[in-house]
């Protein structure tokens, strides 16, 4: 990519698109193009079809999805198949259609089945079935990926997918019932530290901030006080969900944003067939088998989700209790990335699990 490059990223204001817009700009990008849900609904094939007509990007990366934690996608399985595939579809599409140079799609370690072995290579891909509560998801970043696969092959585009593992950082997604688990936790065991302190104010304007379920901080304080409960928030105590015992790996989405421009800049996608499959030239090679050609991006490294309860308790210095609900699911027990193409690739993650959480708490104090 020229520093001029025209770039088009999907999703440029949530978690994993905010922070790859910061992470172009600060290496010099200049021409970059963004869109809200506002201004472009990426469901709606007509809307892009006419964006990438107006603007012809030369780059692209599709981070826009729709996300959530464990009780979201449980609950709202129709609403992650169909919306995502609908945004996959269209986007992938009209950068086939418009001829794009490159396109980056983020998918999700959850593509992976529940059983894989363990650290979890790319070849672990379709091998056996998947976690059930996220299944819908899992599903449409397959299809994701298979559909940027499918692309290269035909017509020998460049479309390349990574698939991160659990990200957290500046922007996420703190809503106590759609949240993914750490920015819950660290949203959850802070407002138990409000609780336990009586200090009603801080309450009050976290929600002001943050409503829930149309909650604000102007609310009578019982009705705050039983939503708190609700999601588990209690003056003397925390309730998470599951045992406890689940092991995940968790990165730093700044530095997520960092591997995924180097493989812009990097990588393309004859590379990963070629490492993978030995195929000199895999574009319209009909008797070679040419799969698996994503991209792990994680640590390899791994935390229990009651150890990581503890590291965020100490960083708030919340002296209340923290309880572990075993009635509720728990999810895959464990789901360790295996970096290693990544690393022979020459990208490295450096930011680890305490130093993120403590910045993730500090940026969520100031926001």
């Amino acid at each position: 990519m020229q520093k001029n490059s025209k770039i088009y990223v999907a999703g440029h204001t949530g978690l994993v698109g905010s922070a790859l817009w910061k992470n172009l700009l600060s290496k010099g990008y200049t021409n970059l193009i963004g869109r809200t849900i506002e201004e472009l609904d990426l469901m709606n094939a007509l809307e892009v079809k006419e964006f990438f007509d107006a603007e012809q990007p030369e780059y692209v990366i599709l981070a826009a999805a729709k996300v959530g934690g464990i009780v979201a996608n449980n609950t709202y399985r129709a609403d992650f198949i169909y919306q995502n595939l609908q945004i996959q579809n269209n986007v992938i599409y009209e950068s086939f259609r418009h001829n794009v140079k490159k396109l980056l799609f983020l998918g999700s370690t959850c593509i992976y089945p529940r059983d894989a072995h363990q650290p979890i290579a790319e070849t672990e891909l379709l091998t056996a079935p998947l976690e059930y509560t996220n299944e819908p998801y899992a599903i449409a970043k397959i299809a994701g990926l298979k559909m940027c696969e499918s692309f290269n092959i035909q017509y020998g585009t460049n479309f390349i997918a990574v698939m991160p593992t659990n990200l957290y950082g500046p922007n996420d997604n703190f809503d106590l019932e759609k949240s993914h688990v750490l920015p819950a936790m660290i949203r959850k065991i802070y407002l138990a530290d409000c609780l336990i302190k009586n200090d009603l104010e801080k309450i009050c304007n976290d929600f002001n901030v943050r409503p829930v379920e149309n909650v604000n901080g102007g609310a009578n304080k019982e009705i705050i006080l039983q939503k708190l409960e609700k999601y588990g928030i209690f003056a003397d105590r925390v309730e998470l969900w599951g045992s406890g015992k689940p092991l995940r790996e968790f990165l730093w989405s700044e530095e997520m944003a960092d591997a995924s421009v180097f493989i812009m800049e990097n990588v393309n996608f004859q590379d990963l067939a070629f490492n993978s499959n030995r195929v000199q030239n895999p574009v319209r090679v009909y008797n070679q088998e040419i799969r698996n050609c994503h991209i792990n991006i994680g640590t390899g490294k791994e935390i229990s989700i009651k150890d990581l309860s503890e590291l965020i308790k100490q960083t708030i210095g919340y002296q209340g209790n923290i309880v572990f609900d075993t009635t509720k699911p728990d999810g895959t027990m464990r789901k360790l990335t295996d970096p290693s193409k990544l690393h022979s690739l020459g990208w490295k993650h450096k930011i680890e699990i305490d130093e993120g959480v403590r910045r993730m708490f500090e940026w969520y104090l100031k926001s």
